[in-house]
């Protein structure tokens, strides 16, 4: 048994789950919306805008304040996006299915028999604190 071609036909059957597929479809109208670019590229500007003034040893904290108020005017903007929102539950359900892969492949790596695992309690919660799935 070649463990590498297996792999690759994990790979395949990714590509072909429903979430994927989701996910890719939204990032693409995502990347191709240029009013929710616009948004997303003004946000970048302004958050190097704010570094900038920030590592500044006469910064001026009106300025700052200013700059916070119009990153987090523009985060709420792109993040209402119905496209964003969209694009934000396909890649929820995407990191879920790559969340599940994983931890097959970790625990079976770690001696679990891959027919045993409940992906349900198993499930990780992005802390590591007394969890042995990842070994």
């Amino acid at each position: 048994m070649d463990v590498i071609a297996i792999a690759r036909e994990l790979g395949k059957a990714i590509q072909q789950d429903d979430r994927y597929i989701a996910y890719m479809l939204a990032k693409q109208a995502n990347d191709e919306d240029t009013k929710l670019q616009g948004l997303i590229n003004g946000f970048d500007r302004l958050r190097v805008e704010l570094q900038m003034e920030v590592g500044k040893p006469d910064r001026d904290n009106d300025k700052i304040a200013e700059l916070n108020e119009a990153i987090k005017s523009t985060y709420k903007r792109i993040m209402s996006d119905p496209k964003m929102l969209v694009y934000e539950a396909a890649k929820t359900g995407y990191d879920q299915l790559m969340s599940q892969v994983n931890t097959v492949i970790s625990m079976s790596g770690n001696g679990v028999d891959p027919d045993e695992i409940d992906l349900e309690s198993t499930a990780c919660s992005g802390s590591c604190a007394g969890c042995s799935g990842c070994g």
